[in-house]
C-alpha cells in the first residue's frame, strides 16, 4: 500500500494520522497490507475504503464472489505474482485483460503484468479478503507446491546417482526432512481434491515430474527438483512399509491416511526400478465414492435386466472384461452387494483387494509362495460357497478350475482381458477350453469403458459438421438434427471441459443362439453380428447414446471405443 493512498484516506476523514501510523507499524513488524490491519483494529471497513479508492482513481467496483474465472485467464498470471501484487485476473477480452486489486495506484504491479501478459490492463476493484480468498480457490492447483520447493534449502538434499551404493541412514534422515513430508503430503491430499485416480511419479534423465490421472487422462502437475526424486519415493515407500535398501526389484504396498474429516483414504503403492530411478504409482481408493449400486452404474434399462438376470442364476459363469481402469471392479462389486446376503457364503480371489466389503470372505494372492488364482480357487471349492470371485482368468489352469465350478453349482464372477464381449470367447477358447464347456458354463459377458462427463457448469451446444457424426455411426437422416454438447472449460473442471465420468456397456447375454454358434466353431466377428441381431448394444452404440443425451462428446466416444 502506497503511502498516497493511506494519506487519501486521511484527508477523507475515514482514519486519523495516529490510526494510520499504527496501521503502518503493525505492517512492518507483522507484514500484510496497511489496509488489513486498518480493517483488523476496526478502524476502517474494507467497504469504505474500496468506495473510497473508486472515487478517487474512477475505477469500478466488482464482487467477486460471485465472479466465475475460466481457467484460461487464470494461467495468464503467475500464482506467485498475483500473490506478490494481492490482484487476480478476472477475464480476457481480444487484447485486454480485466484484473482485480486492492490498490489501483500499484504501478509496478500494473508494468509487472503487462509485460509478462503483453495484453493491455483493465484495473477493477475488489476487497482485499474477497481477492485472497479467490486466489485460494483458483490457484489451489499450485499453492502447495511453489511454496513447499522455494522453502527447500538447495543444499538440503544431494543428488543421490542410480547407480551409487546408497547409505540407508543418509536416506532415512533425508525423508524425514520437513519440507520433504510436505511436499509429499501435498500431493496426496491434493490428488484427493481433485478426484485423481492414480499419481504417477517419473524420473527421467534431467526431470523429474508427477502426474495426475484425472477422470482417465493424465496432467502432468509439477515437476520437482531432480534431486529430490530419491528422498520423495524413500518417503512414499516407508509410509507404504517397503524396504527402501531394495532398488532393484518392483514392489508393492499400500498408504492408509486419515483425512481431517475423519475419512480414510488408501493408496495403492508400486514401484518399479526404471533407466533413471525408480518410478512411483500409486492408485487411490476411496471406499466413500465406491458405488455399489447397480441401478447407478450406468446400464441402459434392458442391459440391467440382462445383468441382474444372470447374477441370480443359482451356477454359472459372469465375465466383466475391459482394460485396466475401466470400472470392472466395481461393476464386480456391485453384484457381490446384490448377493451378500445372510444365507449366502461369498469368497473372492484378488489381486490386489482393493476394498474391504463386510460379508465378503476376501483373499490376497501371493504368487511368491504360490498362493494363486488356481490355488485359491481349489482352495475356495472346500469352503462351501455359494458365490466365487477370481479377480482374472489369465491361464488355461484357473479358467478350467472356474469353469468346472460354474458347472457344478457354483456361480462365478471374473474378469478377462479382450476388446469387447464377443473377443472374450474366442480368448478363452484360445487358452485351450474346449467349446462346449465354455457354450454351457457361461451366463453373461459385460465389456465396458469409461468416458469422461460434459462438465455440467459450462456445457453449451456443440457445431458440429453433421458429416462428423454420420462417421462415428448416427443415421444421416438423425445427424442433421442431433444436438450434442461440449463443455466450454470452466473453474469447476479445471478448464477441461469435463467433470467425472459415464459408464459405456456392452452387455452379451449367451442366448441359445449364441450358444450354437460356439459350439459350430464361429469366428469372434460372427458372434458379434449374431449377438446384434438377438439385440446386444455394442459399446459404440452405447457411446453415441450417450452423444444423444448430450452426456460426452463425440472426441470421447471416439477415444474409448471401436467402430462396429
Amino acid at each position: 500500500m502506497s503511502s498516497r493512498v493511506g494519506e487519501l484516506l486521511v484527508r477523507a476523514g475515514l482514519i486519523t494520522s495516529e490510526q494510520l501510523t499504527k496501521a503502518v507499524e503493525a505492517q512492518s513488524t507483522g507484514g500484510g497490507s496497511i489496509p488489513s490491519h486498518l480493517v483488523k483494529f476496526g478502524f476502517l471497513t474494507e467497504q469504505d475504503f474500496v468506495e473510497t479508492l473508486s472515487k478517487q482513481y474512477a475505477v469500478p467496483i466488482i464482487e467477486l464472489e460471485d465472479c466465475t474465472i475460466d481457467a484460461s485467464v487464470t494461467e495468464l498470471i503467475p500464482h506467485n505474482l498475483a500473490t506478490k501484487h494481492g490482484l487476480i485476473p478476472v477475464v480476457k477480452k481480444d487484447n485486454t485483460l480485466t484484473v482485480a486489486m486492492s490498490d489501483p495506484s500499484n504501478i509496478t504491479a500494473l508494468n509487472d503484468i503487462k509485460f509478462i501478459t503483453g495484453l493491455d490492463i483493465q484495473v477493477v476493484l475488489a476487497p482485499e479478503s474477497q481477492i485472497k480468498t479467490k486466489q485460494e480457490k483458483i490457484y489451489e492447483d499450485t499453492v502447495s507446491y511453489d511454496s513447499i520447493i522455494d522453502g527447500m534449502a538447495s543444499d538440503s538434499l544431494e543428488v543421490v546417482d542410480v547407480n551409487d551404493e546408497v547409505d540407508i541412514n543418509e536416506l532415512e534422515k533425508a525423508t524425514e526432512d520437513a519440507p520433504v513430508v510436505k511436499l509429499v503430503n501435498a500431493i496426496l491430499s491434493d490428488a484427493i481434491k481433485k478426484g485423481s485416480s492414480d499419481i504417477h511419479l517419473e524420473p527421467y534423465e534431467k526431470i523429474f515430474r508427477v502426474r495426475f490421472r484425472i477422470d482417465g487422462v493424465l496432467y502432468e502437475i509439477m515437476k520437482p527438483p531432480p534431486k529430490l526424486k530419491n528422498a520423495i519415493t524413500s518417503r512414499l515407500k516407508i509410509m507404504a512399509d517397503l524396504d527402501i535398501a531394495e532398488r532393484r526389484l518392483p514392489q508393492d504396498g499400500r498408504i492408509k491416511l486419515k483425512l481431517g474429516s475423519g475419512k480414510e483414504m488408501d493408496f495403492r503403492v508400486n514401484v518399479l526400478p526404471t533407466l533413471f530411478g525408480e518410478k512411483v504409482v500409486l492408485r487411490l481408493l476411496d471406499k466413500s465414492n465406491l458405488q455399489l449400486d447397480m441401478e447407478k452404474l450406468g446400464f441402459f434399462p434392458d442391459q440391467l435386466a440382462h445383468f441382474k438376470t444372470a447374477i441370480s442364476k443359482p451356477h454359472g459363469m459372469i465375465l466383466v472384461t475391459g482394460p485396466t481402469g475401466s470400472g470392472k471392479t466395481t461393476t464386480l462389486y456391485s453384484a457381490l452387494a446384490e448377493l451378500n446376503k445372510l444365507t449366502t457364503n461369498i469368497c473372492t480371489a484378488e489381486d490386489p483387494v482393493e476394498f474391504n466389503l463386510s460379508g465378503i470372505n476376501q483373499a490376497q494372492m501371493h504368487d511368491d509362495i504360490g498362493f494363486n488364482f488356481a490355488s485359491a480357487l481349489r482352495a475356495f471349492l472346500r469352503q462351501d460357497p455359494d458365490v466365487i470371485m477370481v479377480g482374472e482368468i489369465r491361464d488355461y489352469e484357473t479358467a478350467e478350475i472356474a469353469i468346472k465350478a460354474s458347472l457344478t453349482g457354483h456361480l462365478v464372477l471374473s474378469t478377462v482381458h479382450t476388446n469387447d464381449a464377443p473377443a472374450t470367447i474366442s480368448r478363452l477358447l484360445n487358452m485351450g477350453v474346449e467349446p462346449f464347456l465354455v457354450a454351457s458354463s457361461i451366463n453373461l459377458i459385460v465389456a465396458q469403458r469409461l468416458a469422461r462427463r460434459v462438465c455440467a457448469n459450462c456445457a453449451e451446444e456443440a457445431k458440429l459438421n453433421p458429416e462428423i457424426l454420420v462417421n462415428i455411426g448416427i443415421p444421416p437422416t438423425e445427424a442433421m438434427h442431433i444436438k450434442t454438447m461440449v463443455g466450454r472449460g470452466c473453474e469447476q473442471c479445471s478448464g477441461t471441459g469435463y467433470k467425472g465420468r459415464v459408464a459405456l456397456y456392452e452387455v452379451m447375454p449367451m442366448f441359445e443362439e449364441i450358444r450354437e454358434f460356439v459350439l459350430n466353431g464361429s469366428s469372434t466377428t460372427e458372434l458379434k453380428r449374431e449377438s446384434m441381431r438377438l439385440g446386444m448394444m455394442t459399446l459404440r452404440a452405447s457411446g453415441l447414446l450417450r452423444l444423444r443425451e448430450g452426456t460426452t462428446t463425440v472426441e470421447e466416444v471416439l477415444r474409448v471405443t471401436a467402430a462396429d
